[in-house]
């Protein structure tokens, strides 16, 4: 048996947006299926790489002679580990039988993720395995499924906002005050009143009759963009999903920014046609912040930027992003 580190990153691509990540990776040194690598730093990319399921932070690429010795290499290094197969299905299946196994059940909001890290692997030829002990995503092959509400919230939309907070790993509580900006017709701020939390949620459509009664939401009919900090006051938690041009959301945050009246904010930034990086990597540098793909994103990408955790005690600010 051989394991030789590879000294690159190892991203997995979303489906249906292998352009966008063939456009930040420039080049890469070799591919197999999914999988794309690179050796190049984060600075020759031109910044952080965004558009990937999953980003394998320290891979290797192990030659092994049999099932048994497969199953030891990863059984050697850690507990955690997900298959991301794409070609060897049935000895993938044999080596991944023998592995501790990985609940996929759907999972209740809120859920506090576990800090553990997640490992992932797959087979690039029948005695090849290519393999990372930790990942920029915490969930198995990048991916969470949530027990979903089908009757009650008024849109899916509010899967990406649990999503984001259990990245987070917080979340509002009773009595903090939210904004949630573009909230019609209500997914993010029927997931927020349910926290408890006090909502108030702006956009010039009407939000859902039933998520409006809700205890602890207030609407403003208005163009949230025209609000400034000094409008609202000071916020735990500011939520955006408007569809904007993305320096126009930025241009906003920095206004709250500026203001220091909120600690957190989780913000949504679609794109309109090709990605706006520039701007992407303008809120990726605002210090503390993350900018993910989530998988429950289409065509956009999410900003992180967490302070103060949900009960409003200290907490440190989110990690730097890995390919920093």
């Amino acid at each position: 048996m051989t394991r030789t580190p590879l000294p690159g990153r190892v991203y997995e691509v979303i489906p249906a947006f292998e352009t966008y990540l063939k456009g930040e990776l420039r080049a890469c040194q070799a591919s197999w299926g999914p999988f794309y690598y690179t050796e190049a730093p984060a600075d020759a990319l031109g910044g952080l790489v965004f558009w990937n399921r999953n980003t394998w932070l320290d891979p290797f690429r192990v030659e092994f002679s049999s099932i048994s010795e497969a199953v030891a290499v990863l059984r050697s290094i850690q507990r955690n580990w997900w298959p991301s197969l794409f070609t060897q299905f049935r000895r993938g299946a044999l080596i991944s039988a023998q592995l501790p196994p990985l609940s996929l059940k759907p999972r209740p909001f809120p859920w506090l993720l576990p800090d553990v890290p997640m490992g992932a692997w797959t087979l690039l030829a029948a005695h090849t395995m290519l393999a990372s002990a930790s990942a920029a995503s915490p969930f198995p092959g990048g991916m969470i499924v949530f027990a979903e509400d089908t009757q009650e919230p008024p849109s899916r939309a509010y899967l990406k906002l649990w999503e984001a907070l259990v990245r987070c790993r917080r979340w509002p509580g009773p009595g903090e005050r939210c904004l949630d900006a573009g909230a019609s017709p209500g997914g993010w701020t029927w997931a927020l009143a349910r926290l408890g939390a006090e909502v108030i949620a702006v956009d010039r459509a009407p939000l859902e009759d039933r998520v409006r009664a809700m205890p602890g939401v207030r609407f403003m009919a208005h163009d949230a963009f025209t609000l400034n900090p000094a409008d609202i006051g000071p916020l735990d938690w500011l939520f955006c999903d408007v569809i904007c041009y993305p320096p126009r959301l930025y241009g906003w945050i920095e206004k709250w920014l500026a203001a220091g009246i909120c600690n957190n904010f989780i913000c949504t930034i679609k794109m309109q046609g090709t990605p706006d990086l520039e701007t992407t990597r303008r809120f990726a540098a605002i210090p503390g912040s993350r900018v993910v793909h989530l998988s429950h994103n289409k065509h956009e990408l999410t900003w992180m930027k967490v302070g103060t955790k949900g009960n409003g005690s200290p907490e440190a600010a989110l990690p730097p992003p890995p390919d920093a």
